[in-house]
């Protein structure tokens, strides 16, 4: 197969020997996989008047991608600049109020995580929602400060919430 050879060559500009490499076999290979497990799963939609869970899920999200990139910064992983941060807390804060308005009755069907206990328990479920909605509050004021031991502690007020309120009323896809 002298053409195969000379494809190999030209790939990796080195002489062909009995170990392939990384770019002539593995990197394609790992390539298709990844291209075939993609395609094996498919999300169930949400065909439901309204879409109250696909509302949610997607401020869900947005949250998501504000709290993230402060982590990243209170874990050292990325440097801190004041006014990022606190556009990241003020967006939080604005977002931790706007989903809870989609957990109606006619919400818990199938793909939701929510558990049964968000409408068995709606009194403990808002108390879960305030106590975020606080801490998300409380991060804007410590990101106002420039503090980072502020900062973190308020971090993690906003991370033990929602640890809290995931151990209690979200389980794992139905």
């Amino acid at each position: 197969m002298p053409s195969f050879k000379i494809w190999l060559k030209r790939i990796s500009n080195k002489v062909i020997s009995d170990k392939f490499s990384i770019f002539s076999l593995r990197l394609p290979l790992m390539f298709f996989t990844c291209v075939a497990l993609a395609s094996c799963g498919h999300a169930e939609k949400d065909t439901h008047a309204g879409q109250p869970l696909t509302k949610r899920k997607l401020v869900f999200k947005q949250m998501l991608r504000n709290f993230e990139p402060m982590g990243l910064v209170v874990r050292g992983r990325k440097p801190y600049e004041k006014d990022r941060f606190l556009q990241y807390a003020v967006a939080l804060q604005t977002l931790s109020t706007q989903p809870w308005k989609y957990f109606t009755a006619d919400s818990n069907y199938s793909p939701t995580r929510a558990k049964p206990v968000v409408w068995q328990k709606p009194a403990e479920f808002k108390q879960a929602q305030q106590t975020f909605i606080a801490a998300s509050a409380q991060l804007v004021e410590g990101a106002k400060t420039g503090n980072m031991d502020v900062i973190r502690a308020d971090y993690g007020k906003v991370t033990d919430s929602c640890l809290a309120c995931h151990r209690e009323f979200r389980g794992g896809p139905r």
